[in-house]
Formats: C-alpha cells, sequence, structure tokens
C-alpha cells in the first residue's frame, strides 16, 4: 500500500489514531488528516510513472520509466520517456487515462529529459547528446524550433535537466556538470545566468522574477533573485531530519509552500517534502516502493485543485 505521512507527527492522540487506522487497513494520509489539514493528490515520474490520490493509493500508472511529465487541461499526461528498447533515444509521448497515446515523438541522440505543452500548441522538448537542443515539435512531431544548449560535451546524461519556455518567450535551462541555469533566447543567446553551488536540476521562474533551483547530491533548494542573490535556502541543516536525499524535482504551490523530491531515496523513506517558507515541514510522502521520484507535479490539495500554472 501506498502510505502518506505528516510532520510535525500527529501528538498522542493523534499517533493513537494512527495506529488504530493503520491496523483497520487505512492510510497515514487518513489518520492524521484531521490534525494535519493537509493532503495532496499528485503525479510522479520516475521509473515508476503513476498518479497518486490524496488517499495514498495509486489510481492510475504507466508501463514506462520517465523523466518528466504533466497532467494536462484536458486530461491527458505528456511525458517525457526514459531511454528503453523502444525509445533508444528516449522520447515524448501524449497518452489518456486509457492508455491510448495521442501523440509521440523518439528522440534522435542520448536521452530526452524535458517535456512541456505550450499554449501555441507545440510541445517543448530537450535533447542530450553531441548536440544537446532544446525543441518545439508540432502536434505531427516536426521540429518548429531548435535552439542549441551551451554546455559541456564529455557527458551527455549530464548536460541538462528541467528545462521551461518562460513567459517571455526565453527558455530556463539547468545545466547539471557546468553548475549553472541559463536562460536562453529563442536565437540561442544567453541573456541570465547564475552558477548554482552543485548540479542543478529544477529552475523555476517565480511570478517575482526570482528562480527557485534544486542541486541534486547538493541535498538544497534555493531561491535567487534577478541578481543571483540568494534569497531563501533549504538544507538538511533546517530540517528535524535529514529528509533531503538529491534533491531533484521541485514545485512552488500557490501558497508560497515548496514541495521538494528526494530522488535517492528508497522504500519507506521521504519521498516528497512541503515546507513552508519558515521552513517548516507541514507535509511528507512515502512508500514502500524502492525507487525514488525523478519529479512530480501536485494536482489537488485537501480535494480542491491547484490554482494557475503549476510553478515546477
Amino acid at each position: 500500500m501506498q502510505r502518506s505521512s505528516f510532520f510535525p507527527r500527529c501528538g498522542i492522540l493523534g499517533t493513537r489514531l494512527l495506529l488504530a487506522a493503520l491496523l483497520a487497513g487505512w492510510s497515514g494520509n487518513q489518520a492524521c488528516a484531521a490534525e494535519s489539514k493537509i493532503s495532496h493528490r499528485f503525479f510522479a515520474a520516475g521509473a515508476q510513472t503513476r498518479i497518486v490520490g490524496e488517499d495514498g493509493r495509486v489510481e492510475w500508472s504507466y508501463p514506462h520509466n520517465t523523466r518528466d511529465g504533466w497532467v494536462l487541461a484536458n486530461g491527458r499526461i505528456l511525458l517525457a520517456i526514459s531511454k528503453s528498447k523502444e525509445f533508444p533515444g528516449g522520447g515524448v509521448a501524449e497518452v489518456t487515462r486509457d492508455g491510448v497515446t495521442t501523440f509521440e515523438w523518439k528522440g534522435t541522440q542520448s536521452e530526452v529529459n524535458t517535456v512541456q505543452s505550450l499554449p501555441n500548441g507545440r510541445v517543448l522538448a530537450t535533447e542530450a547528446g553531441p548536440k544537446p537542443r532544446i525543441l518545439e515539435l508540432d502536434r505531427e512531431g516536426r521540429i518548429a524550433l531548435e535552439v542549441p544548449i551551451q554546455c559541456q560535451l564529455t557527458n551527455h546524461h549530464m548536460q541538462s535537466r528541467m528545462a521551461r519556455k518562460l513567459a517571455n518567450g526565453n527558455y530556463l535551462v539547468p545545466q547539471l556538470f557546468d553548475k549553472v541555469v541559463r536562460e536562453y533566447s529563442p536565437a540561442g543567446k544567453i541573456v541570465w545566468e547564475v552558477t548554482t553551488p552543485h548540479w542543478p536540476f529544477t529552475a523555476i521562474r517565480l511570478p517575482n522574477g526570482h528562480t527557485l533551483i534544486n542541486c541534486t547530491y547538493g541535498n538544497v533548494s534555493l531561491e535567487v533573485d534577478a541578481a543571483g542573490k540568494t534569497v531563501w535556502q533549504l538544507s538538511n541543516d533546517d530540517l528535524p531530519e535529514k529528509h533531503i536525499k538529491d534533491a531533484c524535482g521541485a514545485q512552488r504551490l500557490p501558497n508560497g509552500n515548496t514541495v521538494i523530491t528526494s530522488y535517492g531515496h528508497g522504500a519507506h523513506l521521504t519521498k516528497l517534502l512541503e515546507v513552508t517558507p519558515a521552513k517548516k515541514v507541514v507535509w511528507t510522502y512515502t512508500d514502500s516502493a524502492p525507487h525514488g521520484i525523478h519529479h512530480f507535479q501536485i494536482l489537488t490539495s485537501n480535494g480542491s485543485p491547484l490554482a494557475g500554472d503549476p510553478m515546477r
């Protein structure tokens, strides 16, 4: 059974309720709901691609390992597929809940690590390899736009991760081995960059112009302003337990809280962690799966869909 858990713990009464609930086969999510006031439904990409309900149960799953993905407004799921026998260079797929593929594109190099649905109907993807690049694909799978990524070429796997197209038309790209996050114009010009203390995985441009960055093996999440100055940072030193191991995906929620995935955690360890701006832990998720969550999308909170476009 998948389980959700909460921190701070439920107290004496809550613990008794939790034990009774677990004996009855409930999830920790249900047992602590009265006190914690937080539950989430979410999509998870990784070795197990799935949607997990607020009760901790898997509602939907997909048979391929994935790198990135989104649950779209029309209910379909857009996925960046890991390299495999079927997708030797990785790829992109859009599928219905019934598993019908409505869009597919196969990569031509080493990996496809990013996917994003764009307002103009195109699909954004990044390709790693000897010719690292950002691509915009039309719905027929043709390359409509190509932007080269200026990065090291010795390790294809460590070239880039969760690139996103911004509202200004530029592209924000975390470059792992280069330890830099760069903003590229559609012409391929670097218009902004910030160096990072470790390998950046996620870079999220926030409405106030700041950028939220997760650094993988650095086990740190940091927010920088337009000048590159760190204005907020979270590491295990700020937490009551070492919840963070390989800080990959992140999402800033509409209420200002930040959710982080610990990709390096296996069974029965913290897979997702939510903290307030004051760094208080208000929600965690764990399960019995041996693999961590690569990236994710929080879909609902306490039964209500999140407002606005997901910041992830």
